[in-house]
């Protein structure tokens, strides 16, 4: 028998964010304080905005009930799979329109900036937004560039 074994490569697990961590959405504010109560069920995200940046924070956390539960059921996918390769590392809006509580609907435009096995990426999107019984849900998107 080899001293070299073929194992499964260890995948690193999700960055551990706690309540007084800096939320991963880039505002000046610990996770508790902004996306971690939208995370908890304890508040919902009064805006578009606010929603795109709790779901951007969910994919760093990798808190797929939160993503299923802000999706529109029209095209709410089965699950969430996070790949384990991919770190994201920073957000920046845009542009929103609209999706304020006053609004039905939104778009919100951002930058999504991540590591895909070490290497710098990012993702260039539209995302938009509708009320669904009360609360904002994200229904679909279109990437840009």
């Amino acid at each position: 028998m080899s001293r070299f074994t073929s194992r499964p490569r260890q995948q690193p697990a999700a960055p551990r964010i706690t309540a007084a961590s800096p939320c991963p959405c880039g505002l000046p504010a610990t996770y508790g304080q902004c996306c971690g109560r939208f995370h908890s069920g304890s508040a919902a995200a009064p805006t578009c905005e606010a929603l795109m940046r709790s779901r951007y924070a969910a994919f760093v956390v990798q808190d797929a009930p939160y993503l299923l539960r802000t999706w529109h059921p029209e095209t709410r996918p089965p699950g969430v799979d996070f790949d384990p390769a991919m770190r994201w590392t920073g957000l920046e809006i845009l542009g929103t329109t609209e999706g304020s509580a006053f609004h039905t609907t939104g778009t919100v435009t951002f930058r999504a900036h991540y590591t895909d096995d070490g290497r710098p990426d990012s993702l260039h999107e539209q995302s938009r937004f509708v009320r669904h019984e009360g609360a904002w849900v994200y229904a679909s998107a279109v990437f840009v560039d």
